[in-house]
């Protein structure tokens, strides 16, 4: 049984070394590795060592660390598709977090709602906190893909706030292969914006 704990022990270390520093995780990404307890005993080792961090219940990072600034906190992607991979749930950005992923908005919000097929629930991770709102399919349509982003981002600028400047930024910073893709789901934006979808798409 040692030697059993030993192996699972390296194993945990060489895949979170092989990730480095950055990498957000749960005792679910070693699930292949041993049993539920091994794991754990594994990570409460490595946290305790210093070579992980505890983010919140069932979450841990591998810090980076800036010369300047010390240790980081993990951004915000980074623990979201932690979670999805968990549970196996779709994710959409919404909100001002959205708009800030293209480019359209500086704000980094400390409180972030992310759409999900799965259950809702709250994630507090260091100083930021995600919410994983359950939602329709509808609002689920695009999950992943970048017209998804694109919807949730004009929504959270409003139907009359969606300016030229707003429009020339996403096309000047979106590769044009990438932007023709946008209209194959149109149907999934409200009325509102097809007009704005359809000149970000254009070649």
């Amino acid at each position: 049984m040692g030697r059993h704990r030993e192996s699972v022990d390296t194993q945990v270390l060489q895949r979170i070394e092989s990730q480095g520093p950055g990498w957000v995780f749960t005792p679910h990404d070693f699930a292949d590795l041993g049993s539920r307890t091994a794991v754990a005993t594994a990570l409460k080792r490595h946290k305790a060592a210093g070579t992980i961090r505890q983010l919140g219940r069932g979450l841990y990072d591998v810090p980076r660390v800036h010369r300047v600034l010390g240790t980081l906190w993990p951004d915000i992607d980074t623990i979201s598709q932690a979670l999805a991979r968990k549970d196996g749930l779709r994710l959409q950005p919404t909100g001002v977090y959205a708009a800030n992923l293209l480019g359209l908005s500086e704000q980094v919000p400390a409180k972030v709602v992310i759409l999900t097929d799965g259950a809702t629930r709250t994630v507090k991770a260091g100083p930021t906190q995600i919410t994983l709102k359950r939602t329709t399919p509808r609002n689920m349509a695009a999950a992943g893909r970048l017209s998804g982003l694109l919807i949730q981002a004009l929504r959270s600028l409003g139907a009359g706030n969606v300016t030229a400047g707003h429009i020339a930024q996403l096309r000047k910073r979106l590769p044009a292969a990438q932007r023709a893709e946008v209209l194959k789901d149109i149907h999934a934006a409200p009325v509102w914006m097809h007009a704005h979808l359809r000149e970000v798409a254009r070649q």
